[in-house]
């Protein structure tokens, strides 16, 4: 991982924590922002930050980056299974799109694991229609790298906690600060509660957070720098362990931007009946998607 040479001793333990922890103990996707503030302000983040629900069951979160178009991590549309985005209007009143077609990183390897996924873990969705004007989409092109150091905002639908699961389906956010990148089987940026800095359990992402945004900046200028991946619990846990509340591992997607631009555009000028982009899948029965 790199970091900052200045770091604090505190940091220099959680870092050193991390190493330690069992591969068992790495959630395979994040889940609700822990800790996090419920969004209430109906010019916030609810109209830039979306749910992901498939037939199987399983929840994500995701980033409106156009109209009819939604980042979100790979993992979460790997599975066989229907797909529908969740919105919120102005009035907090709930809609569901369909989505119709999905592109998923090309290095993105299905089946494996957060620490031995070698690939690319973002992944974007069509919608079935276009939303209007009461929706915010968020550019992916100008956020930049994140750097060690940098605060940033998590924002999600998850769970509170991995044993409340009946608190996902709100969106809440936090602040959290970067730590700079680890070296798993890919290279993700990590990011942690300032205060505890996951050497106890703070503010972070949990189950159903994976795919929402990392956020540079505030309301009224809120830029896109990365997209959830997997979380960890805090390197000091008690008997009942825990994949939340640690670090939240982010793929940045600065270095991504080439292809989240050329997916996007080719997403957007398609229309259901017609032939697919290539490297693309339609929501039928047939297409690999997941949580």
């Amino acid at each position: 991982m790199h970091v900052s040479p200045s770091r604090s001793p505190r940091l220099r333990s959680a870092l050193a924590a991390l190493a330690a922890v069992p591969l068992g103990l790495w959630s395979a996707a994040a889940g609700a922002v822990v800790r996090g503030e419920v969004t209430r302000d109906p010019d916030g983040l609810r109209g830039s930050v979306v749910r992901i629900e498939s037939t199987s069951g399983e929840m994500c979160s995701g980033s409106l980056i156009a109209s009819d178009l939604v980042l979100t991590a790979a993992h979460c549309v790997m599975r066989k299974a229907g797909y529908w985005v969740v919105v919120v209007d102005r009035g907090f009143r709930q809609r569901r799109l369909r989505a119709v077609a999905a592109a998923m990183h090309p290095d993105f390897v299905p089946g494996t694991t957060p620490e031995t996924q070698p690939g690319t873990d973002l992944a974007i969705l069509k919608l079935n229609e276009r939303l209007g004007a009461d929706f915010q989409p968020l550019d992916p092109r100008y956020g930049g790298d994140i750097a060690a150091g940098d605060n940033v905002a998590i924002a999600g639908y998850g769970v509170v906690a991995e044993n409340r699961r009946s608190s996902a389906r709100v969106l809440r956010q936090a602040r959290l600060v970067s730590l700079g990148e680890l070296q798993v089987a890919n290279t993700v940026t990590v990011v942690a509660d300032r205060t505890s800095l996951a050497e106890t359990a703070g503010a972070g992402a949990c189950l159903g957070d994976s795919g929402g945004p990392i956020l540079r900046g505030g309301p009224g200028g809120y830029q896109l720098v990365g997209v959830v991946s997997w979380s960890s619990g805090a390197a000091q846990q008690g008997r009942v362990r825990t994949a939340c509340g640690g670090f939240t591992a982010v793929t940045p997607i600065a270095q991504h931007a080439g292809w989240i631009n050329a997916r996007a555009a080719e997403l957007s000028r398609f229309e259901p009946g017609e032939a697919m982009p290539a490297g693309s899948r339609t929501n039928q029965a047939d297409w690999t998607g997941g949580r």
